[in-house]
């Protein structure tokens, strides 16, 4: 899969299943961190489809940043049982491990072009 394509899903995983933490947890608004990442990252995707290198190296950046950031998140829904948020921001995690790995196999073919 390529890049822009994995971080496209992975953006609307981000902004949807954000969306629905946020009405889920009573309107927190720490619920819309996800989201905004994801507008961020859905903003630079034609950059990215593009091949530029500076958007690629600011959407990794983002989405490395979201996966730690969803870590509190995730430790709070289990102290809390909450299920259903747990397999949400599971769900968000493993989206966004999946651009990750696509983002970095991508990196390494493109330096082994390049050799």
């Amino acid at each position: 899969m390529k890049p822009h394509k994995i971080s496209f899903v992975n953006a609307v995983i981000l902004i949807s299943f954000g969306l629905w933490g946020y009405i889920d947890v009573e309107y927190s608004p720490t619920a819309l961190i996800p989201v905004v990442f994801g507008i961020i990252i859905l903003v630079l995707n034609s950059g990215l489809k593009k091949e530029n290198k500076l958007i690629a190296h600011v959407v990794i950046l983002l989405t490395f940043l979201i996966l730690f950031g969803l870590v509190k998140p995730l430790m709070s829904a289990i102290e809390g049982d909450r299920i259903m948020g747990i397999i949400r921001i599971c769900i968000m995690m493993l989206s966004t491990l999946m651009a990750l790995f696509v983002f970095v196999k991508s990196f390494i073919a493109n330096r082994s072009k390049k050799s």
